[in-house]
């Protein structure tokens, strides 16, 4: 599997250097010369932060030190891939492991870097002992209550001041494929503790730390369908509307963008429109997750650039669409990739029948792909001083 994937990378590489004219990133490059800047750079022309999520192992090893490099040139925001999650912190009852989380928020301020803190209120990757206990009954409904308002309570704290925004509730919102199709709350925390929880969240959330932007975070969140029971967008407009009218401290919505090659999507529009929502509600947006994965056919597989062209074309336009969209609302305050590389996607190990990939804005080698030079682009031309009022011309006589 591994030969394979790196034989790919070597296909998708001399695609690329085939279609695409990439001018490196070079200590010798310009200011005024834009291409040649990172994106950390041309996002702060427009106040916007662009981010990647980190895994905090790959940023450790010693092996990929490319890696660590362009977390640190390229992006001015961070998430944590894993290890802010609470099976990571606290893997068994009462004893907290925050030896990684701490590194990244170390990394981050020395990278002058703004941390995104994810998550604090999930249904997966939760703690053995908490799942179980609740399972044979040693765990109460008063005392689970109880553990999630200390969780919050205690990693909040042991951050204040240092994390920029925090996911607090994280995919609480149920799919159209599921049973029922009417959106609804789902999963751990909505069967035990009921629909309050996500307000009880925000609150103990806001006590712990005044000065961090608390986010509600969420897939499929991209774009309004028909607004009825079955829309997932409006489910969640509804939902934070709500919450926002009755005095819950929640600042803003992520929509993650978790997007792939295999389906229509949106346009910019259609994506502004949705954040657009949000925003008159009072809330900021962020995107918070973005990739645009590919399925891996034989023929992608094999290296066949009738293939992979046209993928890394779609994959392009959907990284682009999300850009421009965050660009055109005012509120949009980051936008952050989860993961840049495909050597370290979590892609390819979630999505295997069919297999997919190629989701990030680099390739396995490293190399930056059609999509990164796509946002990057977005970013440059959207206004002064790239782009200027056109220059009227006369007839030449």
């Amino acid at each position: 599997m591994r030969l394979r994937r790196l034989v790919l990378a070597s296909a998708v590489a001399v695609v690329l250097a085939g279609t695409l004219n990439v001018v490196p990133v070079s200590a010798g490059s310009t200011p005024q010369e834009p291409s040649g800047q990172s994106l950390r750079a041309l996002g702060a022309r427009h106040g916007l932060y662009i981010g990647t999520a980190v895994d905090m192992a790959t940023l450790d090893d010693a092996s990929e030190p490319q890696y660590r490099q362009l977390v640190a040139s390229e992006f001015n925001t961070v998430t944590a891939e894993n290890v802010m999650k609470w099976e990571s912190l606290e893997p068994t009852r009462g004893n907290y492991d925050w030896g990684p989380a701490d590194k990244l928020v170390e990394f981050a301020k020395k990278n002058n870097q703004k941390v995104r803190g994810h998550v604090l209120v999930w249904q997966n990757q939760l703690p053995a002992w908490l799942t179980e206990g609740v399972a044979n009954g040693t765990i109460t409904t008063a005392q689970l209550r109880d553990l999630l308002r200390k969780h919050i309570t205690t990693v909040v704290k042991r951050y204040k001041g240092k994390i920029w925004q925090w996911d607090v509730v994280n995919e609480a919102a149920s799919d159209p494929w599921d049973t029922p199709a009417e959106i609804h709350l789902k999963g751990f925390w909505a069967q035990h503790l009921g629909a309050g929880y996500i307000a009880d969240a925000f609150r103990w959330a806001r006590a712990a730390d005044p000065s961090a932007l608390l986010f509600y975070n969420d897939y499929n969140l991209e774009a309004f369908g028909d607004k009825g029971l079955s829309d997932k967008t409006y489910y969640v407009y509804k939902m934070v509307k709500q919450l926002r009218q009755s005095g819950v401290p929640i600042d803003g919505v992520g929509s993650q963008g978790h997007l792939g090659t295999q389906y229509g999507n949106f346009d910019a529009f259609q994506v502004k429109e949705a954040l657009d929502a949000f925003s008159d509600l009072g809330l900021a947006t962020a995107f918070t997750e973005v990739d645009v994965r590919s399925q891996m056919t034989a023929g992608v597989q094999a290296g066949d650039s009738n293939e992979i062209n046209p993928r890394l074309q779609a994959s392009a336009a959907n990284f682009s669409v999300l850009m421009q969209a965050c660009l055109a609302n005012r509120h949009c305050l980051s936008y952050t990739v989860w993961g840049f590389t495909d050597k370290h996607s979590w892609v390819p190990g979630w999505f295997t029948n069919p297999p997919e990939g190629l989701a990030t804005l680099y390739d396995e080698n490293y190399q930056p792909k059609r999509a990164y030079n796509s946002i990057k682009a977005d970013l440059i031309f959207s206004g002064p001083p790239y782009v200027q009022p056109r220059i009227p011309q006369n007839p030449k006589r």
